[in-house]
């Protein structure tokens, strides 16, 4: 496999052994390389802007400027420049003390987060998901921590409580089977997984998948499990 065909990385943390730790087990994979360290939000940005990476993995907390405002520039820096260039998605690196920043994460347009203690076939694989144009939702720990943030936005002063019953207009566009998709999307099914749950071919969950995001106007996956939770689908 020649470097244009690896899957190129930048890690954005502020320790150093956590940088050291990550490009070791990036770099031991074929299909892998690692193209960049930064230590703060600015750096991320530049060398994000720079070498066009396929991912960023970005830590919350860092000097400077943070992880959300690095990742709102990343994405938006990808998407100004449209077609032609390399599309960058950011993977939030989060712990359970930061479940108040993952919404801004989502909004600002993480692809995911994972936890910083995952083990390095987690990191791999969420890797290759997020490259594939998916989000990172399977993990346990990650679907707890969505529900630790809804919990949390919902009790925050200030934040957009719904009334009781109040469900978004787009819930009312979606077919039953459409629901059934959506709710197995939230608990963290891949297509495959929820093909062989529901019964349907592989195709077709693909294209269920497709008219939901557009329906409910989500970005990706990860909106769209924020959506259901939002909706109390699951």
């Amino acid at each position: 496999m020649t470097g244009n065909d690896r899957i190129r990385i930048v890690i954005a943390d502020d320790q150093e052994l956590i940088r050291a730790g990550f490009t070791m087990v990036i770099n031991s994979q074929p299909d892998m390389q690692v193209v960049g360290q930064a230590s703060d939000g600015a750096q991320a940005v530049g060398l994000a802007e720079r070498l066009r990476p396929d991912i960023v993995l970005m830590d919350v907390r860092m000097p400077g400027m943070d992880g959300l405002t690095a990742t709102g520039r990343v994405t938006a820096y990808t998407h100004a420049n449209g077609e032609g260039t390399r599309h960058t998605r950011v993977i939030i690196l989060t712990t359970f003390d930061l479940d108040e920043y993952v919404m801004s994460a989502i909004n600002a347009g993480a692809s995911g987060f994972l936890l910083k203690d995952t083990d390095p076939e987690t990191l791999l694989a969420s890797i290759r998901t997020v490259h594939q144009g998916n989000a990172i939702i399977a993990p346990t720990a990650t679907k707890r921590l969505i529900e630790k943030m809804m919990e949390g936005a919902l009790a925050s002063p200030g934040a957009p409580a719904a009334a009781d019953g109040y469900v978004d207009p787009e819930l009312a566009t979606l077919t039953e089977r459409e629901r059934e998709v959506l709710v197995e999307i939230a608990h963290g099914l891949s297509n495959q997984e929820i093909a062989d749950k529901l019964f349907i071919s592989l195709p077709t969950v693909k294209t269920h998948v497709a008219h939901i995001l557009q329906k409910i106007n989500a970005r990706d996956r990860v909106q769209a499990v924020v959506f259901a939770y939002e909706n109390h689908l699951v």
